[in-house]
C-alpha cells in the first residue's frame, strides 16, 4: 500500500506541475494578444471546485477542481470543452478569441505545446547540471537477450554497433527501437564483426512477446533470500536460470518480466550448476519474485559531467533522443499489437520508483511533458493539435469554419477521447487483474 500511495503522490505532483505549464502557454499567448481568459484551473471542476479565487480588478477566476484528469484555461468567444453555447450566440467582442486574427489564434493553441517543450528541455537541462549524462555504451556492453532475439540471431554476449547502418552508442530507448526496428544489426561477437539480417516481421514478434528485448544483467545467482521460494527450490549460488517453462531468461530484466506474468503460480526453472543441467519446481509469490539476488553488473558506463551554460546545450540534446524515441514509439499505437499496450493512469504511475528518488521523479517528469506535447498536437478535435488543423486550414484558405461545424467536432472528439481514455485505463485493470 506505502509503494502505491508513493508512485500516486509522485504521479500526482507530476502532472500538476505538466498541467499548470500547459495552460500557461495558452494563457500568457491570450494575454499578450489581449484576449479574455476567464478561469484558469488545475483539475477539472464539474459542479463545485475544491478552491477557487478571483483577484480584485481581474478578469480571471482560478481554481482547483476535484477531477484529476487535466486542466483547462477557459478563453472568452472559443469553442473547447466548456461547450458554452449561450456565448457563441452573442455578437463577437474584440477581446475574444473568435475575433483575433487567425494567426494570433494559432499561437495562443500551439501555446500549451510549446511550454511543455521548454519545460522538458529545461528539465533535462537541470538534470545534467545536477546529476550529469549517465548513460550505458551499447557497442561496450555485452548482452543477454529474450528468445524473440536469439530466434532472430543475436547471441548472449553480443556487442551491438549499428542498426541499418547507423551506429549506436547508448544502451536506452531509442538506441534498443532502433535496433528491433531495423532490417539489419551488426554487432561484434566475439571480437569479429557480425551482420544480423532480422525478420520483416521482428518488431510483431517482439511486441506480442511482452518481454524486454536484452538486459546487461545475467540470471546468475548471487544469494538467496532465506525462507524464500527460491530456497524452497533448491537455488544455490552460482547457480544460472537459464529458462523458465521452457523460455530462454538469459538477462535478469527479461527473467523478471516473465516471473510477473506467473504470480502465484508454480513454474519450471532450468538451471545450470557447474557441469548440470537440471529443472527445478518453484513457486512464483503475489509479487512476481521468487527470492534470489543477481551480482552488481559492471556494464561500460559514461558520465558526462557539464557546467551551467554547456549544460543547455546537452540537456536539450538529451531531450531530443527522448522526443524522437516517442515519436517512434507512436507509430506502433496505429498497429495491432501496438494498441494492446496502451496504459492509463496506472501504467504511468508504474513508471515511478517505489521509493522517491529526485533524480528519476525529474527524468520522468520531463519524459511526461514531451509526451504530453506531442499528443496534443495530434490532429484529433477536442485537443489542441485539432484546433491548429482548423487554423491552418483558414490560413490557406482563407475560409473560416462555421462555429456550428466546430461544435460538432469538439464533440466528436471529446467522445473519441473519453473512449480512448476508458480503454487506455481499463488495459491497466486487465493486465493488474491477469498479467
Amino acid at each position: 500500500m506505502e509503494t502505491i500511495l508513493i508512485k500516486a503522490l509522485q504521479l500526482v505532483l507530476s502532472l500538476s506541475i505538466l498541467v499548470i505549464v500547459h495552460e500557461l502557454g495558452h494563457f500568457l499567448f491570450a494575454k499578450l494578444f489581449k484576449t479574455r481568459v476567464e478561469k484558469f484551473y488545475l483539475f477539472f471542476n464539474p459542479w463545485f471546485s475544491i478552491f477557487k479565487f478571483k483577484p480584485k480588478n481581474s478578469e480571471t477566476e482560478y481554481g482547483v477542481g476535484w477531477l484529476p484528469l487535466g486542466g483547462y484555461c477557459k478563453i472568452s468567444g472559443m469553442i473547447d470543452e466548456s461547450m458554452d453555447r449561450e456565448a457563441m450566440k452573442l455578437p463577437p467582442q474584440p477581446w475574444e478569441f473568435r475575433s483575433k486574427p487567425a494567426w494570433q489564434r494559432l499561437l495562443i493553441m500551439v501555446g500549451g505545446v510549446l511550454m511543455n517543450f521548454i519545460l522538458a528541455f529545461f528539465i533535462y537541462s537541470m538534470i545534467v547540471l545536477a546529476w550529469g549524462d549517465r548513460y550505458i555504451q551499447i557497442d561496450k556492453t555485452p548482452l543477454y537477450f529474450s528468445q524473440v532475439a536469439q530466434n532472430a540471431g543475436f547471441r548472449d554476449g553480443d556487442l551491438i554497433l549499428s542498426a541499418d547502418g547507423k551506429t549506436l552508442s547508448r544502451y536506452d530507448d531509442l538506441d534498443l527501437f532502433r535496433v528491433i526496428s531495423a532490417k539489419e544489426v551488426t554487432v561484434n561477437r566475439g571480437g569479429e564483426d557480425a551482420k544480423i539480417l532480422l525478420p520483416e516481421d521482428f518488431k510483431k514478434q517482439f511486441l506480442n512477446a511482452k518481454t524486454p528485448f536484452a538486459d546487461y544483467r545475467q540470471n546468475v545467482v548471487d544469494s538467496v533470500v532465506a525462507k524464500s521460494y527460491a530456497e524452497e527450490a533448491g537455488l544455490q549460488t552460482g547457480d544460472q536460470i537459464t529458462a523458465i517453462n521452457g523460455v530462454k531468461t538469459s538477462g535478469f530484466g527479461i527473467l523478471s518480466s516473465i516471473l510477473a506474468k506467473h504470480k502465484d503460480e508454480s513454474i519450471q526453472l532450468q538451471v545450470v550448476r557447474g557441469d548440470s543441467t537440471f529443472t527445478l519446481p518453484c513457486k512464483v509469490s503475489s509479487e512476481g519474485t521468487i527470492g534470489f539476488t543477481v551480482p552488481y553488473s559492471k556494464p561500460a558506463v559514461v558520465n558526462d559531467t557539464y557546467g551551467f551554460f554547456k549544460s543547455i546545450p546537452a540537456g536539450i540534446s538529451l531531450g531530443v533522443r527522448k522526443l524522437k524515441f516517442y515519436v517512434l514509439q507512436m507509430k506502433l499505437v496505429f498497429t495491432r499489437e501496438g494498441i494492446q499496450h496502451i496504459g492509463g493512469f496506472g501504467a504511468i504511475g508504474n513508471l515511478f520508483p517505489a521509493l522517491w528518488s529526485w533524480p528519476d521523479f525529474w527524468e520522468l517528469t520531463a519524459f511526461l511533458s514531451l509526451m504530453l506535447g506531442v499528443m496534443n498536437l495530434l490532429p484529433i478535435p477536442a485537443l489542441d493539435g485539432g484546433h491548429v488543423m482548423f487554423l491552418i486550414f483558414e490560413v490557406i484558405t482563407g475560409k473560416k469554419p462555421s462555429d456550428k461545424f466546430l461544435e460538432h467536432a469538439q464533440v466528436a472528439g471529446m467522445v473519441f477521447l473519453l473512449l480512448l481514455l476508458l480503454y487506455a485505463n481499463g488495459n491497466d485493470i486487465l493486465r493488474a487483474m491477469f498479467g
